[in-house]
């Protein structure tokens, strides 16, 4: 390791020349030499846990190196210091300093020191128990040393992945494979100075041989590890090689040895307590000065002492009098001061709450005329875009030529993105308004993506655009969550890297994480190499209408509230969202979920809903079908979009007709609009039940339905249909309850 250490603050020597024409080359030199020196020796007493020796070295150096200004070795000593918080256990000031450490090194380019670092952030995420971001780290630091050829550091590369592997899980491929990374160190550091880390191997070793049960094999990659620690004065290494071999005694049943090691482990510990307790003393001491405030109280309680013997007892009491004196007028002049700024303060405190009430009432007024805008708007914007997308579908099923054919599927095209928007902006609504609940119901998971992804393939194929998807076996086939909007997030964050992605390759794959009982813990990443996503623009790109840039916008089109939903949605079920992107290289969106295992009762009773033959148009063949619609355009749509497959229609201009239709006549079905001159859609279905329980009614609707589902079910209907409809839906769920009755008849 020193040799690194060497190596990388040896390379800006004469950088900091040129830096500081005040100084002369030697001086430089020789300041340099000495920077070497500090760290080379701060990381062998962070290894023999020497953690004072280990602060004062790494001090001088840092004051040396801001001399010159030679950031490398500021850099580097913020990385060493990050190891040595790393092994006293202090993971976030760690991570703190060697985030300092980094931004220096990225800023001036220094891939080694960046390697050097990237190699202790591997370490501290496998502390902070986040196997995959260490992974990520360790692969960067291993593509730097594999380029150079450092064998030392690949060594020290496969040692870290067989730690890490390890403590993912115990199961016997997992061991196997921990055993080939620590194999592959082994000869990577078979001519290695590097005493701590060869006595690391030999314990991981021991520690990989003794879960497999091979014991006597354990006991020898021990017996290594403590001679090297021993020798070396390793102090943590000789305490877990100890307690290492109390294990393999035990197991061995050799019970008087294994105690033996214990006590010697025990008493490793305790000297290692006392060296970091006495190092943290010093550390407090240098760093907040108590030593200095010490001297400086026990002077002044000494002057003090002095000029009290000094005073004689009739002017001390005179002086006393006087001050005391003077202290009850200051007092009470205080007091009334006091109490005419605490009437004012009441006063302004009390306009203050009144303005709050009132801009309280006055933003709940806001947002209560936000929704009611939003749901009216919605309406009526959704009545002529029924017209727009059904007289489309009529049109093209009339044998258009290709140019009329082209046209329409443009019209129909912007009628569905038109109609995505306007869903966009209500999802959006909701869930800033707290609408939105989380529903805990059992699916299928790798179905539910699955099903995904075949409604966005097509869309993939368009951009000549390739889906990848992985899903880890180890997830349990039953899960209990909330699957619509586990499909919303996916359809948003697959969507847009279709989107942005021309001929390129996007993966979706699922990982679990781990498993606790009937607690399954996933990570999603859905990665493309489509435009990617600009620093400076990935802090806003999840804020509402927020996009890459004006170009992207331009070439690409949308709203920008994709991201935003998903953001939303993400926070409602306790995540949140990452993003690592590169403009020009492609974007990666990241999240984790937390679900409970779900295991299917047995013996479930068939229900009558599978006595229903498959459902196909022939069933609507002469079906009486009543349409109550006010607007003549939609009555003339569906009703046309019906008898093309032999439907019997009647229609209804209102609910007081449909009502005494439906009394004097028989229908297999009424589709039933909602809002109508003289009484509503639910009125009228309210009559109509009166007299008939058994017709299916079914709601053919523009209303926002998300917060009035309960409403529409309890006044009698059976089933909805939100406007504008894709005619398969339209189609099948009238299928279904005609094929319904007909079982139930």
């Amino acid at each position: 390791m020193r040799k690194l250490l060497f190596l990388i603050v040896s390379l800006f020597c004469f950088n900091s020349t040129f830096a500081f024409q005040e100084k002369s080359e030697l001086e430089i030199a020789e300041i340099n030499t000495k920077i070497v020196e500090l760290l080379g020796e701060a990381e062998i007493s962070v290894n023999v846990l020497n953690f004072e020796k280990a602060h004062q070295q790494l001090d001088t150096a840092l004051e040396l190196s801001n001399q010159i200004d030679n950031k490398k070795s500021i850099a580097l000593s913020s990385s060493i210091l990050s190891q040595l918080l790393y092994i006293r256990h202090d993971i976030p000031k760690a991570i703190t300093e060697l985030e300092r450490a980094i931004s220096i090194q990225l800023e001036m380019d220094d891939k080694e020191g960046l390697a050097y670092s990237y190699l202790t952030y591997a370490k501290l995420f496998n502390s902070a128990n986040a196997p995959e971001r260490a992974i990520k780290y360790l692969n960067l630091a291993q593509e730097y040393y594999e380029e150079k050829n450092q064998i030392e550091f690949l060594g020290i590369v496969e040692l870290n992945r067989a730690m890490i592997t390890l403590g993912i899980s115990q199961s016997k491929e997992n061991l196997n494979l921990a055993l080939t990374y620590l194999n592959n160190a082994k000869v990577y550091l078979k001519d290695s100075d590097n005493n701590y880390e060869l006595s690391r191997l030999y314990y991981y070793r021991a520690r990989n041989y003794l879960s497999l049960e091979e014991i006597t094999q354990a006991e020898l990659e021990a017996l290594k590890s403590i001679k090297i620690a021993k020798e070396n004065n390793l102090g943590g290494m000789v305490m877990y090689s100890y307690d290492l071999l109390s294990q393999i005694k035990e197991e061995q049943r050799k019970y008087s040895q294994s105690l033996s090691y214990l006590k010697l482990s025990n008493n490793v510990r305790d000297s290692i307590f006392n060296i970091s307790k006495e190092a943290l003393a010093v550390e407090a001491n240098t760093r907040y000065g108590v030593d200095a405030m010490r001297t400086n109280m026990a002077e002044l309680t000494e002057q003090n002492a002095e000029q009290e013997k000094s005073l004689k007892v009739n002017k001390l009491t005179t002086i006393l009098s006087v001050a005391l004196i003077t202290i009850l007028s200051l007092l009470t002049l205080s007091l009334y001061k006091n109490n005419n700024l605490r009437a004012r303060a009441n006063d302004l405190l009390q306009n203050k709450n009144d303005e709050l009430t009132l801009a309280k009432e006055n933003a709940e007024k806001a947002s209560l005329a936000k929704a009611q805008f939003l749901s009216t708007i919605t309406h009526e914007l959704r009545t002529p875009l029924y017209a727009v997308t059904g007289l489309t579908h009529l049109l093209l099923e009339e044998s258009p030529t290709e140019n009329q054919k082209e046209h329409l599927n443009s019209l129909k095209f912007s009628g569905e993105y038109l109609l995505s928007l306007i869903n966009n902006i209500l999802d959006l609504n909701k869930l800033e308004a707290k609408k939105v609940e989380v529903l805990d119901t059992s699916f299928n998971l790798e179905k539910r993506i699955s099903d995904v992804l075949v409604a966005l393939k097509n869309s993939a194929d368009e951009k000549k655009t390739k889906l990848h998807y992985y899903f880890d076996p180890d997830i349990p086939k039953k899960l209990k969550g909330d699957p619509l909007k586990i499909s919303q997030i996916l359809i948003n964050l697959v969507g847009n890297s279709i989107k942005f992605t021309e001929e390129g390759d996007i993966w979706i794959n699922v990982n679990r994480v781990n498993q606790v009982g009937q607690s399954v813990f996933l990570h999603f990443e859905i990665k493309d190499t489509g435009e990617g996503i600009s620093k400076e623009k990935q802090s806003s790109i999840f804020e509402n209408f927020t996009q890459g840039s004006l170009q992207i916008n331009r070439k690409f089109g949308g709203t920008g509230l994709g991201l935003s939903i998903v953001k939303n949605l993400l926070n409602l079920m306790n995540s949140e969202i990452y993003l690592d992107s590169e403009f020009g290289k492609g974007s990666t969106f990241s999240f984790d979920l937390k679900f409970e295992a779900f295991e299917q009762a047995e013996g479930v009773a068939v229900s009558q809903l599978a006595k229903i033959a498959p459902l196909t148009n022939d069933i609507m063949h002469n079906k009486k079908i009543l349409i109550v619609e006010d607007n003549k355009i939609n009555q003339m749509i569906t009703r046309k979009i019906l008898e093309k497959h032999n439907v019997i229609c009647d229609l209804a201009d209102n609910g007081t007709i449909a009502v005494e239709k439906a009394s004097n006549n028989y229908f297999d079905l009424i589709l039933m609009d909602i809002h109508m001159p003289g009484i509503s859609g639910i009125e009228a279905t309210v009559l109509i039940r009166k007299f008939d329980d058994k017709i299916p009614i079914v709601a053919l609707t523009a209303v926002t339905l998300d917060e009035n589902l309960d409403e529409f079910y309890l006044n009698g209907f059976t089933d909805i249909i939100p406007k504008p409809y894709k005619i398969e839906e339209f189609f099948s769920k009238i299928n279904f309850h005609l094929s319904k009755r007909n079982v139930t008849v």
